[in-house]
């Protein structure tokens, strides 16, 4: 009786966290509109060039695990690699659909509104064009202080050893 009741609260406990969790996602499904706004920034900026390569590379490397296996079947393969990447290539537009219903869930119609005119005005264009070199730059700015301090905790490291009669 008292393993019932436990059992019985345990899963009503449950159904509330997962009643709770899907609650207020069913109720911010993002507009068409507004799915469509995200969709336009997103392809504004360029951002869907980044699913290009996915389908490629995905018929790529199922061909050569193929190939590696028999490599009398090269041509075949192919053959099959073309037709693959030609049919599921469109397919890339859920990608396009994935990334536009997350910034539709996470800014406002007319936030999406404001993104989007920021986007073609001046300087929102100057923003797209000169994005990409400022965080290339960045990354490697990010790299070179990674190693300078990684050879100052190696030094430090080295130190602190020492004075405790380590040598390393």
């Amino acid at each position: 009786m008292v393993a019932n009741v436990v059992g019985r609260s345990a899963c009503a406990g449950l159904l509330a966290l997962v009643l709770a969790a899907v609650s207020p996602a069913q109720a911010q499904q993002p507009s068409a509109n507004a799915l469509a706004l995200a969709k336009e920034i997103i392809v504004l900026k360029g951002g869907n060039s980044i699913y290009d390569p996915v389908v490629p590379q995905i018929v790529d490397r199922a061909r050569t695990l193929f190939l590696q296996a028999n490599p009398m079947l090269g041509k075949d393969l192919n053959e099959v690699a073309n037709k693959l990447q030609g049919e599921l290539t469109p397919r890339t537009a859920e990608l396009l659909n994935d990334g536009a219903r997350l910034y539709a869930s996470r800014f406002t119609e007319q936030e999406l509104k404001d993104v989007l005119a920021f986007y073609k005005s001046p300087v929102g264009r100057k923003v797209i064009t000169q994005e990409p070199a400022i965080l290339d730059q960045s990354a490697s700015n990010v790299d070179d202080w990674a190693n300078k301090l990684a050879d100052e905790v190696i030094s430090r490291f080295r130190a602190e050893m020492k004075r405790r009669g380590h040598e390393i």
